[in-house]
């Protein structure tokens, strides 16, 4: 079962007080000081069966997304390379996450219906008593007009190959290859606990000894990630597969946020990790790819929105390493 991987949004406020509602917000560590990222509640998939609830069809899904997100980074960087624009709808959150939790300026249509969102909220709530939290990526059924999936890693492998049948130029192209599933897998796992969701152990610790306890294991897995990437070209030799994809929204972010404000400066990609930026420079000059990054969304909503960490809001003036450079071939 694929761990909850998503960006994060706040409690339901139909049940909360209004004193809870504002507080929970700020209070992203359990009691012990450690953060524990939640699983992610709708977990449908779409299904190659004329007969499955969700069937693949075009134009019938509809992805909310942001652009500060990794976790929902990745469904669009899979959605591009797929070229699935003319297939999958998109919407896009303000890269601010206030006490309502993320919403839309303007105001969106619900895709299949004539209602409009404010709110991300107004996506889940609609046909739903959903009492989580409301959170990003969200695929979105337009037929049915309800929430398919908001488990990102489970939503790159529906694009995957779920919608080939409508995008002939980009049938048999795969992330998740049969042969190197097991590898794939493996380097997913690690990678997840320690990198992906390991900043955020790091950055919403709210005691020393749970920050302790996170900020070794990150560097030693971009150490290892480093040692990987000195002898191959992606994660799984020459091949670019869901493990790159995965990981890259992460390290695109690590210099310019993760680094100062999520207090991972033991090291930085750019000194430190020669292969790492490498890499993270190969796949954004892919085609396509660059158009998903956008700095503005990535820095503003992390050092605006997370007042407990950066109860200023100042934004910092760099944007970390500059991924247009020439790549360096192996």
């Amino acid at each position: 079962m694929f761990k909850g991987i998503r960006c994060l949004s706040h409690l339901s406020f139909r049940t909360m007080s209004t004193q809870a509602k504002e507080s929970s917000i700020l209070k992203w560590a359990s009691n012990d000081g450690e953060f524990r990222r939640k699983p992610s509640s709708f977990r449908n998939h779409i299904k190659k069966d004329p007969n499955a609830e969700f069937a693949p069809e075009k134009d019938r899904y509809h992805l909310f997304i942001s652009w500060a997100c990794p976790w929902a980074h990745r469904t669009v960087v899979v959605r591009a390379l797929k070229g699935l624009e003319n297939v999958i709808g998109l919407s896009v959150v303000d890269y601010f996450l206030g006490e309502k939790g993320w919403s839309f300026t303007p105001p969106v249509e619900i895709p299949g219906t004539s209602d409009k969102a404010q709110h991300l909220s107004d996506i889940y709530y609609y046909n739903s008593d959903y009492e989580g939290r409301f959170t990003v990526p969200v695929l979105w059924d337009k037929k049915l007009k309800k929430i398919v999936n908001n488990e990102s890693s489970e939503i790159i492998r529906m694009l995957n190959d779920g919608f080939d049948d409508f995008v002939p130029e980009t049938k048999g192209l795969t992330f998740y290859p049969e042969n190197l599933r097991s590898q794939i897998d493996d380097i997913n796992e690690w990678v997840y606990d320690t990198v992906n969701n390991g900043v955020y152990k790091c950055g919403f610790a709210a005691s020393q000894a749970a920050y302790d306890k996170n900020i070794t294991p990150l560097f030693n897995s971009l150490d290892r990630l480093e040692e990987i990437l000195s002898k191959n070209k992606f994660l799984v030799g020459s091949t670019l597969t869901e493990a790159d994809i995965r990981l890259w929204t992460t390290i695109i972010r690590f210099d310019p946020v993760y680094h100062t404000h999520f207090k991972c400066n033991l090291k930085s990609i750019e000194y430190n990790y020669p292969h790492l930026l490498n890499w993270a420079r190969r796949i954004y000059q892919m085609p396509k790819i660059a158009s998903t990054v956008n700095m503005h969304h990535i820095k503003h909503h992390y050092f605006e929105s997370h007042k407990q960490i950066n109860p200023t809001g100042i934004v910092p003036i760099r944007n970390g390493p500059d991924l247009g450079l020439p790549v360096i071939d192996h």
